[in-house]
């Protein structure tokens, strides 16, 4: 057989894959890449896309063909990283120059291993040797690997360390990495699209990752960790009072709302408001949001909605709900009508505390709510103009009658609500019920910022700073000289291509020597000069001459 031609498929990386790396790194998003690619190669594309850096303190290649080689070179590689951070505590330290926020660098390493020594490492002996060494790197590249390695890879890291895992290809052999992990991206490129058909999410480029996670991502943590303390909240306020009404009803099982209210209390009046804070809310802008990648982090600590978090949503409720009760209460123990005549009825109590429950968790949520539009404001000025609606018209005893006259509360809304010291003590309750929430909100801001509060003051401030790349300006210098081309080549030709050490302009340089800049208008004096010897070169040296002066 004669070899007739050979073809390739240019395989350089994307628009922005170098500074979208960056940024995750920023949000302390741990990246692994898994590829099928030689060794050189697969360094190259470290290289070009910033995980491998020339400033790095050692990079660790792992290619031991033998269960016992592979293990003497991951124990080696332990060793020397936790040996030097004893000795250097930590490594070198350079703080980061931001408005906001203030990170540390460590020592950083990186680890580089075959799909042969990868093989060996993932058996249960060297597994777990693996994925310290691996922890403890800031890179991980592991190329030469088949598909099935890549999946195990995958799983290895959600064994062991519960963390939440995201997997994102563009290739059919992606495919079950993709399946593997908790989240699959896939990219629809030249290669088919198989990884998008596995995927849970699929997009063009692979810069759109940043937005996916930092913005959308985050947006969705934190809108439902904000959307579960509210209902808890909500509903402890609503439930509990029926507790401290037992007391007083001999736990009788007497309700104290009535038993429309029951029902459309979670379905009519507080349903809409919580829906649009969950689905719109957002606590920074986008921008702000690709700008800080730290903002992230809480999401990754769980510190939106946890334990504490859940304590705190039952004892702001159990405090709403012990409000709600006792200050009408007392109230209607000694407040008397216009006319002179003391509120003595049940049913002008539950009225009132379930008017001022639904003020008081109408305006909690408005509190709660960052980011406002035209959707939360109908919403939560429509659930109330709705529960007065239907208050009015399920208990008025005129022409708008809809219930038959046997209906407990009937007439119940407007004698209760006609008189002035009823609102009263719908004011009172509902400012009771909010300022010290308000007020530990704010002296928690003030007192103890968190970088969500700090950069939402500066939001709101208009001390944003003009578009740039987000931040990397924080972290070291991370300029490679090395081509994006995913090739195993050496450094290019561009330094000796721009230095002219390679014109042929033997018959100019035998004039003069311009090796410096001070005797470049002397050299062009003497070129001028001989101008019957220029105007024999051809066009092409009267360019490279030309190209050499601004040189």
């Amino acid at each position: 057989m004669k070899l007739l031609g050979a073809t390739a498929i240019e395989d350089k990386l994307q628009e922005g894959v170098p500074e979208t790396i960056a940024c995750l790194n920023l949000a302390d998003i741990k990246i692994w890449v898994l590829t099928g690619d030689k060794l050189e190669t697969a360094m190259n594309i470290g290289y070009s896309c910033n995980m491998l850096r020339d400033d790095m303190n050692e990079v660790f290649v792992i290619s031991g063909h033998a269960p016992p080689e592979v293990q003497q070179q991951l124990r080696s590689a332990k060793e020397r990283i936790l040996g030097r951070s004893r000795v250097s505590s930590g490594g070198e330290v350079e703080k980061a120059d931001d408005s906001v926020f203030q990170e540390t660098i460590i020592a950083e390493y990186a680890l580089v291993i075959n799909g042969h020594s990868l093989a060996h490492a993932l058996e249960p002996q060297l597994e777990h040797v693996l994925l310290d060494v691996a922890c403890l790197c800031k890179t991980v590249i592991c190329c030469r690997v088949t598909p099935m390695q890549k999946a195990q890879v995958v799983e290895l890291v959600k064994r062991y360390k519960r963390a939440v895992t995201l997997a994102i290809g563009d290739g059919a052999n992606d495919v079950s990495m993709i399946r593997t992990a908790h989240i699959g991206v896939g990219i629809s490129g030249q290669e088919g699209m198989q990884a998008v058909l596995a995927s849970d999410y699929s997009f063009a480029q692979f810069r759109y990752l940043r937005r996916l996670l930092l913005v959308h991502g985050r947006w969705s943590y934190y809108r439902m960790c904000h959307f579960l303390c509210y209902f808890f909240y909500k509903n402890f306020g609503f439930t509990l009072v029926h507790f401290w009404y037992g007391f007083f009803c001999g736990f009788s099982a007497q309700t104290v709302y009535d038993q429309w209210f029951i029902a459309f209390f979670n379905i009519v009046y507080t349903s809409l408001p919580v829906l649009a804070m969950g689905i719109f809310d957002q606590d920074v802008n986008d921008q702000n949001s690709l700008r800080y990648p730290s903002l992230y982090k809480p999401g990754q600590q769980n510190l939106l909605f946890n334990k504490r978090q859940f304590f705190l949503c039952t004892l702001q409720g159990m405090g709403t709900s012990f409000l709600l009760f006792f200050i009408p209460y007392g109230a209607f123990s000694v407040m008397v009508k216009e006319d002179g005549s003391h509120f003595t009825d049940q049913q002008a109590f539950a009225v009132t505390i379930a008017t001022s429950l639904v003020i008081v968790v109408s305006v909690q949520i408005g509190l709660d709510t960052h980011h406002w539009t035209a959707v939360n404001h109908f919403f939560i000025w429509g659930s109330l103009a709705a529960y007065f609606a239907i208050l009015f018209a399920m208990q008025s005893d005129g022409i708008f009658r809809i219930f038959p006259s046997n209906f407990p509360f009937i007439g119940t809304a407007s004698n209760s609500l006609s008189e002035t010291s009823v609102w009263l003590v719908i004011l009172l309750t509902t400012v009771v019920c909010l300022v010290p929430g308000l007020a530990v909100s704010f002296l928690r801001a003030e007192l103890f910022p968190t970088l969500t509060d700090k950069v939402r003051c500066l939001q709101q401030s208009r001390m944003r700073r003009g578009p740039r790349e987000q931040n990397l300006k924080r972290g070291r210098r991370t300029s490679s000289r090395r081509s994006a081309y995913a090739f195993s080549h050496q450094q290019g030709f561009g330094e000796l291509i721009t230095s002219g050490r390679n014109m042929r302009m033997s018959t100019v340089s035998s004039v003069c020597s311009p090796g410096r800049a001070a005797h470049s208008s002397t050299w062009l004096e003497n070129i001028l000069k001989r101008k019957n010897e220029v105007s024999s070169y051809d066009q092409s040296v009267k360019i490279q001459v030309f190209l050499y002066i601004v040189t």
